[in-house]
C-alpha cells in the first residue's frame, strides 16, 4: 500500500474512535508495526493528529465520526475479476420481484451491471450502487437516511431512525473484511452498526467475499457463521476454508472466471 493511502487510513480511523492503536493500524493497513510508529511520528509533526502512548488520537473528531479503510477506489482494482466472478453467480439469486439489501463495497458493486434487465426492489447504503442503479436499470432504488461519506462512497448514519426497519428483504448481500470461524469481520465500529441494522431486515445473508478475505484480520464480528445462508467466493478459496464454510452448514458456491471454463461449482 502507498504512504499516501496509508495515511489517509489512519487519519479517518482516528476520526472514528477515541484512540487507535499501533497494533489496530497495522491491521486496516496491512503495515508492520515498525512502519505504523514512524507514520505515526510523521503524521504527528505535520500535525495532522496527535501521537499517544501506543497509537494515536485525533487533533479534533467529526461529530459523525469517519469510516476506516480504503476509499471505493483504491479497493476496485483489487482482485478485480475474482470480484465479477462472484458478482455473477450472486445476481444469479436474484429474480423479478424481489426485494434485496446491497451492502456497500467494491465486490458488490460489480452486481450492477448484472442486474439491468431485472425489476428488483433494491436498498443500499452505497452511493456509487445506488447510482448505478437508478441510471442503468429498472429497479426501485431505497436509500437509508444518513450522511456520505465520499471516499467510500457509503450513507451511514449513527441514529437507529434512518429508514431501515420498514424494508423487508429476501436477501442481503455483503462483502467483508475478513471471514473465520468467528464469524463475518470488518474493520470499523460505524460500518458494522449500519450493516447489523440492515441485516434484520433481510431472510438470508449472501457473503460475497474473494478468497483472500479468509486471511483478513479484524477482530471485530459482524455476523456469526450460524447466521449465513450462502457465501461466494472464487477458485482461489483454500480447501480448509471451504471446508470451515461447509462444516457450518452453509451452501458454499465456488465462482469460476470468465477465464475457466464453466460458471460455478455448488458445495
Amino acid at each position: 500500500m502507498h504512504e499516501r493511502e496509508r495515511h489517509r487510513i489512519m487519519l479517518s480511523a482516528v476520526q472514528a474512535r477515541p484512540v487507535v492503536t499501533v497494533q489496530e493500524f497495522a491491521a486496516l493497513t496491512d503495515a508492520s508495526e515498525a512502519t505504523i510508529r514512524r507514520d505515526i511520528a510523521t503524521l504527528a509533526l505535520q500535525k495532522r493528529l496527535r501521537k499517544v502512548r501506543g497509537g494515536a488520537e485525533a487533533l479534533s473528531a467529526s461529530p459523525f465520526g469517519a469510516v476506516s479503510g480504503p476509499s471505493f477506489e483504491a479497493s476496485q482494482g483489487l482482485n478485480a475479476v475474482q470480484k465479477r466472478a462472484i458478482a455473477r453467480e450472486a445476481a444469479l439469486l436474484c429474480s423479478d420481484g424481489d426485494a434485496i439489501i446491497i451492502n456497500g463495497g467494491t465486490t458488490t458493486f460489480q452486481m450492477v451491471h448484472m442486474l439491468t434487465s431485472l425489476r428488483l426492489q433494491v436498498l443500499t447504503n452505497s452511493f456509487p450502487i445506488a447510482g448505478h442503479l437508478v441510471k442503468h436499470s429498472k429497479c426501485t432504488v431505497l436509500t437509508p437516511a444518513g450522511a456520505i461519506y465520499r471516499e467510500q462512497g457509503l450513507i451511514l448514519s449513527p441514529f437507529i431512525d434512518d429508514g431501515i426497519a420498514h424494508f423487508r428483504a429476501r436477501r442481503m448481500f455483503l462483502g467483508a473484511q475478513g471471514v473465520s470461524t468467528h464469524g463475518i469481520a470488518e474493520a470499523d465500529p460505524l460500518l458494522i452498526q449500519s450493516e447489523q441494522r440492515l441485516m434484520r431486515q433481510a431472510d438470508e445473508i449472501v457473503v460475497m467475499v474473494d478468497a483472500s478475505k479468509f486471511k483478513g484480520r479484524s477482530s471485530m464480528i459482524v455476523v456469526p457463521l450460524d447466521r449465513v445462508g450462502v457465501v461466494i467466493t472464487d477458485e482461489g478459496v483454500a480447501d480448509a476454508d471451504a471446508a470451515m464454510i461447509e462444516a457450518a452448514g452453509i451452501r458454499l458456491i465456488v465462482a469460476r472466471s470468465e477465464r475457466t471454463e464453466g460458471v460455478s461449482d455448488v458445495a
